[in-house]
């Protein structure tokens, strides 16, 4: 028998996830209380079922799939459910935290009677015909999430450390999304200069896989850079005592919080990243 999934909360990631696991045969639930309009219609056609808190804690796997600020507060709206109905799921968070925030997740699930997994998801929301992102998993519950391989999830268990999903995710994500940062930042910098074109010209000439990267990465980036912010700021916790490496990480989450305040408003800087992208190369560059 299929292990009862609970996944909270239905975005867009959860919401895929849930879908692919209900084509596979499994009942996945979740919580529609307080969600948008978008939201709900979403996850109804992706197949999950609306319960109460108390439901979703009588789930056998529950996926906490949520912006990282909420990830704590999360673990401890469950947890006294878990600990109440002694009917404790083994809870799964995926979220893009530290090590130490895992940590603190960590204990706060355990205190409840509830088994608990470190998890991390790399890749972007699983689509039709694509493999979906990879479930890392680690802790010594972890392999209990395998049964989600029979739902075409590609989860991968790392080892019994706890934390060690969330070090990779942040490692990984410091990469991806730091790289978006670093190209926004001078792309913005050129284009105050002067300098978009020839830029874009030089881009274009001698880092062309970069060029196609960023013009895929940087506008998927608009809409996400407001729950980008507390990742980089995860990121730089994780990366203590590198005192150089948690302040690019900390400017990275003021760059982000100050895109998506302005993707919101105005859209200057969100316009003039998108008018930079939207050229096309002219002439080389001269000898």
């Amino acid at each position: 028998m299929k292990p009862r999934v609970a996944i909270v909360a239905p975005g867009a990631m959860g919401s895929a996830i849930g879908h692919r696991l209900d084509s596979h045969g499994f009942q996945v639930l979740t919580s529609l209380t307080g969600r948008s309009d978008a939201s709900v219609r979403r996850a109804r056609q992706c197949g999950m079922h609306h319960r109460t808190d108390v439901e979703l804690a009588h789930a056998d796997i529950f996926l906490s799939i949520v912006p990282p600020a909420e990830a704590i507060g999360l673990a401890r709206r469950f947890a006294p459910l878990f600990k109440e109905h002694g009917r404790a799921p083994v809870y799964v968070d995926c979220n893009a935290v530290n090590p130490r925030t895992a940590e603190e997740i960590a204990r706060i699930v355990l205190d409840s009677g509830a088994a608990f997994v470190d998890g991390g998801i790399i890749g972007g929301p699983p689509r039709p015909a694509t493999p979906g992102p990879a479930v890392y998993c680690s802790g010594p519950a972890a392999p209990a999430v395998t049964a989600l391989r029979e739902g075409s999830l590609r989860i991968r268990v790392l080892s019994e450390d706890l934390g060690a999903a969330s070090a990779l995710k942040m490692s990984y994500a410091g990469i991806t999304k730091g790289l978006v940062a670093l190209a926004s930042t001078m792309m913005l910098g050129a284009s105050r200069n002067g300098v978009a074109q020839a830029l874009y010209e030089e881009l274009a000439e001698s880092q062309p896989h970069l060029l196609k990267h960023f013009s895929r990465s940087v506008p998927d980036m608009f809409g996400k850079a407001y729950r980008w912010v507390a990742e980089m700021e995860e990121i730089a916790e994780f990366l203590a005592p590198d005192e150089s490496g948690q302040r690019f990480f900390e400017s990275a989450a003021r760059l982000y919080e100050r895109l998506a305040r302005d993707n919101a408003a105005d859209r200057v800087e969100i316009d003039a990243l998108g008018a930079f992208l939207a050229r096309e190369s002219g002439s080389p560059p001269a000898a």
